[in-house]
């Protein structure tokens, strides 16, 4: 599947996206989460307050405790201010 980052979760990291592939025991988006965060300290620092992070599953917007199962695009945003 791909990972996409977007803002200060991307700046983070240091990449907008990648190709993943989670373990079968990653079930759901608070999972892959921290998985990601055992990647390195990147990651680390991108996911450390996770409860703020909002994700997508091939462009829709679901909670942490969605499945991943089939999914092609996972995208991850810090929380959104506008005006």
């Amino acid at each position: 599947m791909k990972a996409v980052y977007f803002a200060w979760v991307r700046e983070r990291i240091g990449r907008s996206d990648e190709e993943i592939a989670p373990p079968a025991s990653v079930t759901d988006v608070e999972g892959l989460m921290t998985w990601l965060i055992g990647r390195g300290e990147e990651y680390a620092h991108a996911f450390e307050n996770q409860k703020v992070i909002r994700v997508a599953i091939d462009q829709t917007h679901v909670k942490h405790d969605a499945p991943i199962a089939n999914a092609r695009e996972i995208a991850f945003f810090p929380p959104m201010t506008g005006g």
